[in-house]
């Protein structure tokens, strides 16, 4: 079966998809934690520099590649270097996004069970057993996890299924512009708090005592690099849907700014709430399930903000999960000759697959810990974020810098003739390799 490729029908459709795939869980939920447990200020500095050093150029290449090939991960590299092993990397992005799909799409469906819940008013008012013991009691049930965790399967199934253009670009048109404005709306309820400005305080005003420790560093330029979706393929598959008429530098440049900035907005929206309600800002993942929830208790019309902060965790998620979907879709259907419904309806049904064995984790199969001392879920997490990612991720930058002629890495770049391309491909030849063995390491616990 020869399929025409299909294509996005405008740039702003592009990339709109692509901001979609960065922003998700990553931006509200990981950057806030992380950036508490990282002192604020300084770490948030160092965040813009990683995405301007390392964030950017890296997405320039994963993108310039899937664009010259017109293939998916795989196919890309096949046809780029035909006969060489370069291609095996391509299985590296399909492995990471079926394993992180199956967690994350546990963890958003707890979302769009917090969003049901806000909605139909049950946590407008605090359970009388508390915020912290009604998640715990959710997760580790048999049943109602897997319900949402499914519910959430199948929305992203029916986005993908409908096709690039009607499906993906569409669902990205809609759900980016809105989740902009939810960002927008929250943030401003939350700099009315008393006390808020302690928390702008805490994201924008410098600590440079912590610069003294070296892993603030690192987990810059690791949020930097997961942040924006490097390393899965994901970036790659939606650029071999671009034509060559599309101009690239301009557009990945524009999808780094405004990762970043979704970012910055969730911080306002959720460090002047924690520290208007005395909340330590490294209260790591449970902020968003557990603390958060005890702060809307507390505010006014603080039920409303919570159906507004969970529709908009929600959108993120269906944006990014329709994007790690796409991976082995478009796999699928060139190396099998499937059809987008058949390939769709199959990958979804593998990763709902894994998401049974990340839910059960967190409760009736809470004494298995596949690595160290990590369940199931934190065990997906680690081997497709700290093994496949970096992996992916290096092997993009070497394929650019090291396989490709600097001419034709310029040309597939959009950066002949300009003073910036020396500088792009310097930082993707020597400066990203060393900069990815260090996370690398780091992550593995060996650095």
């Amino acid at each position: 079966m020869n399929m025409a490729r299909e294509s996005w029908a405008s740039k702003l459709g592009f990339m709109l998809a692509a901001m979609g795939s960065a922003v998700g869980l990553g931006n509200i939920w990981r950057f806030s934690y992380v950036a508490g447990e990282n002192g604020g200020g300084a770490f948030l500095i160092l965040y813009l520099i990683s995405v301007l050093v390392i964030g950017i150029p890296l997405l320039l290449v994963e993108v310039s590649i899937g664009r010259k090939a017109q293939s998916d991960v795989v196919g890309s590299y096949e046809k780029l270097a035909p006969g060489k092993p370069w291609y095996l990397a391509g299985f590296f992005g399909i492995g990471a996004s079926l394993l992180i799909l199956g967690f994350y799409s546990v963890v958003a469906g707890w979302s769009f069970y917090y969003f049901w819940n806000y909605l139909n008013g049950f946590f407008f008012n605090e359970p009388q057993e508390g915020y912290g013991p009604a998640f715990e009691s959710f997760t580790t049930t048999l049943t109602q996890p897997l319900i949402w965790h499914g519910l959430f399967m199948v929305v992203t199934i029916l986005i993908v299924l409908s096709g690039v253009k009607k499906g993906i670009e569409l669902a990205n048109k809609i759900f980016m512009p809105l989740l902009a404005i939810l960002l927008i709306i929250l943030a401003g309820f939350s700099l009315s708090l008393d006390g808020a400005a302690e928390g702008m305080r805490f994201l924008f005003q410098p600590d440079w005592s912590v610069l003294s420790d070296p892993t603030v560093y690192i987990s810059a330029l690791g949020q930097a690099f997961f942040s924006l979706s490097l390393g899965v393929g994901a970036m790659m598959t939606y650029g071999s849907y671009l034509s060559s008429s599309h101009k690239l530098p301009g557009a990945t440049f524009g999808i780094g700014i405004m990762d970043t900035l979704f970012a910055i907005i969730s911080g306002v929206v959720i460090f002047p709430a924690v520290f208007a309600f005395s909340i330590e800002p490294d209260s790591g993942p449970v902020l968003v399930f557990i603390t958060l929830p005890s702060i809307f208790n507390q505010m006014p019309f603080g039920g409303y903000v919570g159906i507004l902060f969970f529709l908009s965790l929600s959108l993120a998620a269906i944006s990014s999960s329709v994007s790690l979907l796409e991976v082995p879709v478009s796999y699928l259907m060139r190396a099998a000759s499937w059809t987008r419904r058949k390939a769709a309806m199959v990958s979804g049904l593998i990763i709902f697959i894994l998401g049974i064995g990340a839910s059960l984790g967190m409760g009736v199969l809470a004494g298995v810990t596949p690595i160290g001392e990590n369940n199931i879920m934190d065990s997906m997490d680690y081997i497709a974020s700290n093994i496949f990612l970096p992996l992916g991720g290096m092997t993009m930058a070497l394929f650019v810098g090291w396989h490709f002629t600097k001419r034709t890495a310029l040309e597939a770049a959009d950066l002949s003739g300009t003073g910036l391309g020396s500088v792009w491909y310097g930082l993707v030849r020597y400066i990203a390799p060393i900069l990815i063995v260090i996370i690398f390491l780091q992550a593995l616990g060996l650095f």
